[in-house]
Formats: C-alpha cells, structure tokens, sequence
C-alpha cells in the first residue's frame, strides 16, 4: 500500500477513535446528570434556625433528627414558643430562617412587616381538645362543665392562637369562662393540669396525644369551629435560607405530613 493512502487511513482511523471517545464521555456526562441529586441539594450545610408554635414541639424535633441524618454536618436549632411571641421576635430583628405559626392571622403580622421570603403555605391544622386529670375524677365532658365554680381552668392567653381559638369556641358555645390562669403557650397551660395545679386546660389535641398517660382528653363538638391552619415560610433574612428551604420541603414531604399526622395533626 503506497505510503500516502497508509497515512490518510491512519489519520481517519485517529479521527474516528476520537470522536467515539468524545462520544462516549457526552453519554457518560449524561448519565451523571441524570443520576445525579437535583442542583443545589448538596449546598445544604450549617444550622438552620426554626422558629416554631409551641404545639409543634413533638413533631418538629422529630423531623429535625431526620433532616440532620438524611444532611450530615448540620443542626436544626429550634425556638419553640406562642406564635405571636416568636413572630414579634422576627419583626425586631431575631436571627431565624424558618418560621412555622399556629395560626394564618400571627403568621399576617409577619408577612405584613415584609419578613417572609415568598408566600407562606398551611402544612397542616389542628384542633382544640380539653386536657383534665387523668382519669377525668371531675367528670368533665363538654365546654359547659368548666364554667362550674369548683373546676380550676387553665386557658391560653387570648393573644397567642389556641387562646383566640379558644375564645372563638366559647364564642360559638354561647359561654364565658373564667380560668384560673391564662397562660404564655399551649405547653404552659397543659404543664398546669400535669403538674395537678388545675382540673382542665383547653389545648390542642395534639398536646394531649403527646402528653400521654398524664393527662386525659375530652372532645367537645364547639373544637368544630375553631380550627387552627398552620403556615410556614422562610424568612426574608435567613441567615441560612438552603437550609431553611430544605427544612420545609421536608416538612411538607410525605415524610413530613406522615410524622404529622401521627401527632394528631390533620391535612390542609
């Protein structure tokens, strides 16, 4: 073969070999991408700061333990407390990525001060249900049976949302009610009838199922209208605003709604 058409053949052989190389490591790169997470859920680092309604305390820790696993190397830190407590916070400047409120109305005065990155959405909702003395040795078994002079109720304040929820079943009852104590939260009011320091508080239902042996719960129909929606939303000024976003696509995953549900929450 003369040494020209030897040459030629080489080279072409040379080109061929290349273009199956680069052939292959496009498909290749394909391959990656397609396998790969979606962009940015490697970005997820540090702590991201929750600032959350006191009657999520259960469900939130656990949800929390969970995203620590599943984003090694970070920390949720959580600020558990009355809505309207932690959304004052948040307007005067408290450093947190996540805000999660009892109610649509707390949430408004956030939102209103321009403090929310976006629209915040209702995850789940939540109803009111009377906490008593295990056992119920009083007997209780409706709204009306706390108005009585010898039952000692703890409520919470009208300020913070199961005390406006619970003035607002009071309402649709057509009572009044004096209790003993208003109290800052949900927890506080509940940790009144734990510690025997009242017959009955009027919580969530999720506090009760929480609370466990140590106290009973009582339904009341007048809970019916009084439901609570919960919204979340990152914050404008998350100091860690990947974070933040993955924490809350957790919380409405169907992981999330799962480990809610199961503490007595119900779906929007």
């Amino acid at each position: 073969m003369p040494p020209s058409i030897r040459r030629a053949l080489q080279v072409n052989a040379a080109g061929v070999a290349a273009l199956m190389a680069l052939s292959a490591c496009s498909s290749s790169d394909r391959e990656s991408s397609a396998s790969s997470p979606a962009s940015g859920s490697g970005d997820v680092s540090g702590t991201v700061n929750v600032f959350a309604a006191a009657s999520l305390t259960e469900s939130f820790t656990a949800l929390g333990d969970r995203f620590e696993k599943r984003h090694p190397g970070t920390r949720v830190v959580f600020n558990f407390g009355g809505s309207d407590s932690l959304a004052a916070g948040i307007i005067s400047g408290a450093p947190a990525d996540v805000f999660a409120s009892a109610s649509s109305k707390t949430m408004k005065t956030v939102t209103d001060a321009g403090d929310a990155a976006g629209t915040p959405v209702t995850f789940v909702r939540n109803q009111l249900e009377i906490a008593t003395l295990p056992g119920n040795p009083a007997s209780l078994d409706s709204l009306k049976s706390l108005t009585s002079s010898e039952v000692k109720v703890v409520l919470c304040d009208k300020t913070v949302p199961c005390g406006a929820a619970t003035q607002k079943a009071l309402s649709a009852a057509g009572l009044s009610l004096t209790p003993v104590s208003y109290e800052e939260d949900v927890k506080s009011a509940l940790n009144k009838v734990v510690l025997k320091e009242a017959d009955a508080a009027v919580v969530y239902r999720t506090d009760v199922q929480a609370a466990g042996e140590k106290v009973a719960g009582v339904e009341f129909p007048e809970a019916a209208d009084a439901i609570n929606d919960y919204p979340v939303t990152l914050l404008s000024d998350a100091p860690n605003p990947a974070a933040g976003r993955a924490f809350i696509e957790l919380v409405r995953s169907a992981e999330g709604r799962k480990v809610l549900t199961e503490a007595g929450f119900t779906a929007p």
